[in-house]
């Protein structure tokens, strides 16, 4: 059976609609809590896929936060193997951060429901099959592309919101996995950052409803088209 590793920060912020579709794929998924678990003994390098997820801190707070300093050398590892790698929102920051990109304060929240502009190597991608389907963006940091990445997508407030390494790695700044039929979790355990950011919850939750169809299929589609890429370009390895 092929394996998927989950780096994630927070219970709720996980593989959303992408679990499903990875056990259907013949995955078995396991998380790793970031802030509780010994990154530094777990054989991440035997994973078929790596996925960090996204949380509330920043790429830079390993002062902070010192597991951060773990994650990045896993994702540097990860990086060097060139097996399936794919980061989200904060994920993908570490990933920029890991690729010497910068990473920084954008000084305004995007949080909210809004589709992304591809760029052509964008229309070229996995991405493409979203159309104008809004997906969920929830931050306030951005990273820059690195370099020999490919630029892929951004938003009239973040221009870089994915890119890509090569076949094997996959940035998103979105929350393209993020289910809208569980949005009151998100709502619930960022209530004192939206509060803060003036955005009122029942907006988000009514456009997370209208979303609860289209987005899931098409969140779906893009990373069956990106599974389907990186499981050709990128055999698994002998036992």
């Amino acid at each position: 059976m092929k394996t998927a590793l989950a780096i994630r920060h927070l219970d709720f912020e996980d593989l959303g609609t992408l679990e499903p579709l990875l056990a259907a794929r013949g995955y078995a998924v396991r998380y790793l809590d970031a802030t509780t678990d010994d990154l530094r003994t777990v054989n991440t390098a035997a994973a078929d896929l790596l996925v960090v997820l996204g949380g509330p801190i920043s790429a830079f707070d390993d002062a902070i936060y010192p597991f951060i300093g773990d994650e990045l050398a896993v994702i540097l590892q990860r990086l060097k193997s060139q097996r399936p790698l794919l980061g989200i929102c904060l994920g993908a920051q570490l990933i920029a951060r890991a690729l010497g990109a910068g990473v920084a304060s954008m000084g305004v929240k995007e949080i909210g429901f809004a589709p992304l502009t591809l760029t052509p190597e964008g229309e070229a991608s996995p991405l493409a099959v979203l159309g104008k389907v809004p997906v969920l963006h929830w931050h306030g940091d951005r990273f820059d592309i690195p370099a020999g990445a490919t630029r892929l997508a951004g938003t009239p407030s973040c221009a870089n919101q994915a890119f890509s390494v090569g076949r094997h790695v996959l940035a998103l700044q979105c929350h393209l996995e993020a289910d809208p039929r569980q949005i009151e979790r998100w709502l619930v355990g960022h209530a004192c950052e939206l509060a803060q950011a003036g955005i009122d919850p029942r907006a988000l939750r009514t456009d997370a409803q209208a979303l609860q169809s289209s987005l899931p299929l098409a969140a779906r589609a893009a990373f069956t088209a990106w599974l389907d890429e990186i499981e050709a370009a990128c055999p698994r390895e002998a036992p």
